[in-house]
């Protein structure tokens, strides 16, 4: 629990209508108006105080993980300098390079700075990978993970919230440990929502991983305490509507609070997924949302794991230019990512690829067209390109690559699934000759993002700090707030009033 408090806190410039206390003169019926005075608001103070006092954040605010290390190190530091919560994009980076860039995220904050975690996303088809990754997060000391891509529970992510369960001194239970599930579906977050299942807890002990005590605490709070609703977002997404999305997160809450009897007041929900204009931020506090989470937006920002190429094109962006591709990860059920459609043929050629597999081809027995459209977007022979894929998954999964060794439609979607993976690791390394095969992950918050800030200084991608975006983003969000006060108080509010340009606001010094 963090035991800094901020008493008045602001940003380091005025507040203007958030900040100003306001008379106003409210009529009531068959009376005269009376005066009354509304006392000033913070951007601090939007969410759950409950959320930033365990946490040790000026905001509830956070700067989400962007997978293969496009939320960099770097990007961590610098949001929790800024009062928010910061995951480092460790999912699908080798282990040793998470190992990396978790120490150069505790280089650069001080002990006290605990604002921060990594991405634990679930890997089925890489056995051991997420073992590793457990094992050195715990090794490491990192506090704090984003656990993504679950549709069930898995005993490693058991195993780091049993591990960081405790009593205190008063004997209530206390969490070292802090997992945030990132969901989309209510039945996902009842999982998180609930206590560890028996049959898991029961195996880690067997096992040696927990102690039974360690269990015993574990079967009495939710797996999760920070349960992130995912609306419509870039990357893997269902691309639900934010606002039924979080009540029903809400409802599954009530639900297994009633059905278990834990504590709902120890549960906060956050909202992700289109959180890119002050009036976003603004609607997600308004639902309840305890916490928000940036994603898509970040990408551009000059902290970014993104080439400066990936940069300049998210900035160009509008909300209609993203569309569906086929996920690297899962291509063989069909799922999909969401990415930038304008400037690449990305979408487009990974479709394609996916046609191709479900139509139950080889390469060997496609025909002399389709042969020559798969090696010229492979940019290279065939044979070449399944030789390398093969060595890599002799590596994860020797069954996988024993099976494709014997199916051709097998081979066809492993190299499909190199091309696409290899999309991501283009827009981050800037290859100017592979521009239209970057995969960037981007939903349509990210062209709101752009229209929002048109003509002002977070035009220029130069100017885009994630301390800037937060900030801004969080002011907006207040003054929208404010202005929705004294509508509700029966003030004639203009439409302008709801309105918020971009300023620029003093960086703060490193700590």
């Amino acid at each position: 629990m963090c035991t800094t408090i901020i008493e008045n806190p602001r940003l380091p410039v005025s507040l203007a209508l958030s900040e100003n206390e306001v008379k106003i003169g409210v009529a009531k019926q068959s009376a005269s108006p009376e005066s009354t005075v509304l006392p000033p608001i913070y951007p601090e103070w939007l969410g759950d105080r409950a959320f930033s006092a365990t946490h040790c954040t000026r905001f509830n605010y956070v700067v989400g993980e962007m997978a293969r290390g496009i939320t960099t190190p770097r990007m961590v530091v610098e949001a929790v300098r800024a009062g928010c919560v910061g995951f480092y994009g460790s999912a699908g980076l080798p282990v040793e390079e998470i190992e990396r860039g978790i120490r150069e995220i505790k280089a650069g904050l001080s002990e006290h700075q605990i604002s921060w975690g990594a991405n634990l996303i679930h890997t089925p088809q890489q056995p051991g990978y997420e073992a590793s990754v457990v094992d050195l997060f715990l090794r490491e000391g990192v506090r704090r993970v984003s656990a993504s891509a679950y549709m069930r529970l898995s005993p490693e992510i058991v195993r780091y919230t049993a591990l960081g369960l405790e009593r205190d001194a008063q004997g209530k239970i206390r969490r070292v440990n802090h997992v945030f599930a990132k969901v989309s579906r209510a039945e996902v977050a009842e999982q998180f929502l609930s206590p560890a299942p028996e049959k898991i807890l029961s195996d880690l002990v067997s096992s040696g991983a927990i102690t039974k005590a360690q269990a015993e605490l574990a079967a009495m709070v939710p797996v999760a305490a920070e349960i992130t609703a995912e609306a419509d977002s870039g990357g893997h997404t269902d691309r639900r509507s934010a606002a039924p999305l979080f009540s029903s997160i809400c409802a599954a809450r009530d639900r297994v609070a009633a059905k278990t009897g834990i504590d709902p007041e120890t549960v906060r929900i956050g909202l992700a997924g289109g959180i890119a204009t002050p009036q976003a931020v603004a609607a997600a506090f308004a639902m309840g949302a305890a916490y928000v989470l940036t994603g898509s937006i970040n990408q551009a920002a000059v902290e970014s794991g993104l080439s400066l190429a990936g940069r300049q094109m998210l900035a160009k962006a509008g909300p209609a230019d993203v569309a569906m591709a086929p996920a690297a990860d899962m291509f063989e059920q069909g799922i999909e990512v969401q990415v930038l459609k304008r400037g690449t043929l990305f979408a487009m050629r990974g479709k394609k690829f996916h046609q191709l597999y479900r139509s139950g081809a080889a390469f060997e027995s496609l025909d002399a067209k389709e042969q020559a459209w798969v090696e010229d977007v492979l940019g290279e022979p065939f044979d070449k390109a399944w030789a390398e894929t093969r060595e890599y998954i002799r590596r994860v999964n020797p069954k996988e690559a024993d099976k494709a060794d014997k199916d051709g439609n097998k081979r066809l979607a492993l190299v499909a699934r190199r091309y696409l993976f290899s999309g991501a690791q283009l827009a981050r390394e800037g290859d100017p000759k592979r521009v239209t095969d970057y995969q960037i992950w981007c939903g349509p918050a990210q062209g709101a993002f752009n229209e929002w800030v048109a003509g002002t200084f977070l035009e220029d991608i130069a100017n885009r700090t994630v301390q800037q975006i937060a900030w801004n983003l969080m002011e907006g969000a207040t003054r929208i707030t404010r202005a929705s006060q004294l509508r509700a108080l029966g003030v004639a509010v203009p439409p302008t009033a709801f309105n918020y340009v971009p300023q620029k606001f003093a960086e703060t010094e490193p700590a």
